[in-house]
């Protein structure tokens, strides 16, 4: 069955070579953690991150869902790191799956981890043009949990820079897929880290898109984000008008301050209130 766990808005990603971060990330209003052992990690540091994560996993009182950015299960680190999840003490709530072109990674990962007292939620990460031509498919994987958008590699794999433009289509294809799928998607981090507005911008335009929540790597994004994606005093309000508008109508096209609403329209405002209640 398809995961339908959406674990937050927020994603923070720390390398497993800074230990010094981990509680720091564990604690900065994140709702999701990822320690990662693949992109900010040399290949000669693997197998040290491979150990050294653990303790990302062990710190008591945690506050939000933690996981791991493994490395690609086509590579040996990716087996390796698979193998050392499996021995761990304490282990992930969470694995993403970097490089996912087909729905058999998210199966392995599923087969090697799964036991009785253990179904970590697993997400795939997104990000290269096969991906993309495969989506129907991986999204049909049955332990998926959600998808995240890998920009920077994807842009790196195409040519292409990392503008909203550039990437529109790209984005758009993964929200329709995973909207398909009935899961979330995340999309990437804003890789600006000291310009707030432009974060602000992209965090505004991901949430228009349709994107659940976002990536960043820097503690100090995780209050956009969260500002970004909760739903503002106004737009509950308007919601909760059109409910009343739609309930009073028995469900039949009326208007709502001047707009004329329907069933898409109520759909989404009951959709928009119940995860608000859910999240709150």
């Amino acid at each position: 069955m398809t995961s339908t766990c959406r674990p937050g808005r927020a994603w923070i990603i720390t390398p497993a070579l800074r230990a010094g971060r981990f509680e720091g990330a564990q604690n900065c209003g994140a709702a999701v953690a990822v320690v990662d052992i693949e992109d900010s990690v040399a290949l000669r540091d693997k197998q040290t991150a491979r150990t050294a994560c653990e303790a990302f996993f062990a710190l008591p009182d945690p506050t939000c869902t933690r996981g791991i950015r493994i490395n690609s299960l086509t590579t040996l680190d990716g087996i390796k790191d698979i193998a050392a999840l499996a021995a761990y003490t304490h282990r992930p709530d969470l694995i993403l799956v970097p490089k996912v072109e087909s729905p058999r990674d998210i199966e392995l990962t599923a087969a090697s981890l799964d036991t009785d007292g253990y179904t970590p939620d697993i997400w795939a990460l997104i990000e290269s043009p096969r991906a993309f031509n495969n989506l129907p498919g991986i999204m049909r994987a049955p332990r998926l949990g959600g998808v995240v958008f890998g920009s920077a590699d994807y842009a790196a794999s195409v040519g292409c820079g990392l503008s909203w433009e550039a990437l529109r289509y790209t984005r758009s294809s993964l929200i329709n897929a995973a909207t398909a799928a009935d899961i979330p998607a995340i999309d990437a981090p804003t890789w600006e880290l000291h310009n707030p507005d432009t974060l602000r911008r992209d965090a505004e335009l991901a949430k228009e898109l349709g994107f659940y929540g976002k990536g960043c790597v820097h503690p100090r994004h995780v209050e956009v984000i969260n500002e970004v994606f909760t739903p503002t005093a106004e737009e509950l309000s308007q919601a909760r008008a059109i409910v009343a508008a739609a309930d009073a109508s028995g469900g039949s096209v009326t208007t709502v301050n001047g707009q004329m609403r329907g069933t898409p329209f109520f759909n989404a405002a009951r959709a928009l209130i119940a995860d608000a209640d859910r999240t709150s």
